[in-house]
């Protein structure tokens, strides 16, 4: 089972579970590819675009564990 938390790095979930970009494309995180991704937390990202935190992760959560039940 992968557990997201909000210290977890958004191009390490990027890299385990690649089928959650759409998730952070639809709240406005269009740069997932950019270096930013690669150092910067699921709360950083969220602080920066004024996103509930506990609500992506959950969002995150449940589909980057659909193909890993």
């Amino acid at each position: 089972m992968i557990e997201i938390t909000k210290d977890t790095i958004i191009g390490d979930i990027l890299d385990i579970a690649p089928q959650t970009a759409p998730i952070f494309f639809s709240i406005g995180m269009h740069c997932l590819g950019c270096p930013s991704s690669r150092g910067e937390t699921v709360e950083e990202a969220c602080a920066v675009h004024g996103v509930d935190v506990e609500k992506l992760l959950a969002i995150v959560n449940e589909e980057a564990n659909k193909s890993a039940k």
